[in-house]
């Protein structure tokens, strides 16, 4: 049995962004990644923010800037911008996942591959027990004083610690071509009941002149795949030609919600197991990685007192929330009312957003990291905007006294 302070289950952001703090304190440190190779397969489309940059410590991975991005109605109107400075990065998203991890092992944590995370046991000498899988049949076990799950959608973490997670998941599909048409310096969002109810579709520069092209959709019973085919004919008519010859594809789960409890006992869950992720987008590094850093701390500071509890890792939840919950919350409201609306409903959105004074709004406020912060702007702003979709005035004018509005100015 292999004894630890600190065992992190999923080596992707959140999970060696955790590792890399926790071992830098000078904790043993051991991560389970239960693919064979950290990064493979490739989890998400690769658009970042600088901040996963800053948090990542590193741009080794970032293949180009972008600084542009458009909106797509269902009839193919659309609104465009583009910035002086870069908005986000197109990245090789395995090289961020391999960095983050490198940068993990160079502190002093270890890595164990192709290990899955089976179940926990009972409690011995202030440390849980937990039973894996190595290469498929090999039974490994360990006892670790602290476990964090990072183990994504389907956290099998959440499961055996009993927390519980009433999350919408979206499903998506996405491929990856290694040629494709467009401008390479701008992202491409695209609107449309009859191939991306519930979210959005979108095309990606991959910043090798290729694209990441895919869709997450609502779980009607249409396989997102077969949305993601209704797509590549839209495309076919906005690029004049179809793509073809996609090089891999991606299908994946993306949870939308909010998990009531992500700590307990011996327990933090970061990440995509928490559904630490933008309810408008779909993306999740950098809450994520963010959430990641303030477990570490929280848990530091457990391990210091030599107190697991759930009630002293609580502050966890009370940390992240706070810094998350105000942006989150007002997103979730906002979707509700998006995934209401018709075709007819985004073709007036596309079409009113197009005046040049709504234009500049966004392109001074615009925020992939918390896109509310633009959508409270626009509202204030234009009486035509608040006429089409009213009832999202309640979820950005009144505050919530039990969040702290984070500070983007």
């Amino acid at each position: 049995m292999d004894s630890v302070d600190v065992l992190v289950v999923g080596a992707g952001p959140a999970g060696s962004t955790a590792a890399y703090h926790l071992a830098r304190a000078g904790y043993d440190v051991r991560v389970l990644e239960e693919h064979p190779q950290v990064g493979r397969p490739v989890q998400c489309a690769g658009l970042v923010s600088q901040r996963v940059l800053d948090l990542a410590g590193s741009r080794g991975s970032v293949r180009r800037p972008v600084h542009g991005a458009a909106v797509f109605g269902p009839s193919g109107g659309s609104i465009e911008f583009r910035a002086p400075e870069a908005r986000a990065y197109a990245i090789d998203r395995a090289a961020l996942d391999l960095e983050l991890a490198d940068r993990a092992v160079r502190a002093g944590a270890r890595f164990d591959a192709q290990v899955r995370f089976d179940r926990r046991q009972d409690e011995r000498d202030g440390r849980v027990l937990i039973e894996a899988t190595q290469d498929g049949s090999t039974r490994r076990e360990y006892a670790a004083r602290l476990v964090i799950g990072a183990d994504g959608v389907a956290s099998a973490v959440a499961r055996a610690f009993r927390l519980r997670r009433p999350v919408e998941i979206l499903p998506a599909f996405e491929a990856e071509f290694g040629r494709s048409p467009g401008d390479p310096d701008r992202v491409e969002v695209y609107l449309s009941r009859t191939f991306a109810p519930g979210l959005f579709g979108w095309w990606i520069p991959d910043g090798a002149g290729g694209a990441r092209v895919g869709v997450a959709v609502n779980a009607d019973g249409t396989s997102a795949r077969r949305y993601y085919e209704r797509m590549l004919e839209f495309l076919s008519r906005r690029f004049g030609a179809p793509l073809l010859n996609p090089t891999s594809y991606l299908a994946s789960g993306i949870p939308i919600g909010n998990v009531p409890r992500t700590s307990g006992d011996r327990v933090l869950l970061v990440g995509d197991a928490a559904a630490q992720v933008k309810p408008l987008s779909g993306g999740g590094i950098f809450t994520g990685m963010r959430c990641a850093e303030i477990a570490a701390g929280v848990g530091i500071d457990a391990l210091r007192a030599g107190d697991l509890s759930a009630l002293r890792l609580a502050e966890y939840d009370r940390a992240w929330r706070s810094e998350f919950g105000e942006e989150f919350g007002r997103a979730l409201a906002l979707r509700r009312i998006f995934t209401r609306m018709s075709d007819a409903d985004f073709d007036r959105l596309v079409e009113t957003l197009r005046s040049s004074e709504l234009l500049g709004t966004i392109v001074a406020f615009g925020d992939i990291d918390f896109p509310t912060h633009v959508v409270r702007r626009l509202l204030g702003s234009s009486p035509s905007l608040v006429r089409l979709v009213p009832k999202a005035l309640g979820a950005w004018l009144r505050p919530r006294s039990e969040y702290q509005v984070p500070d983007l100015a």
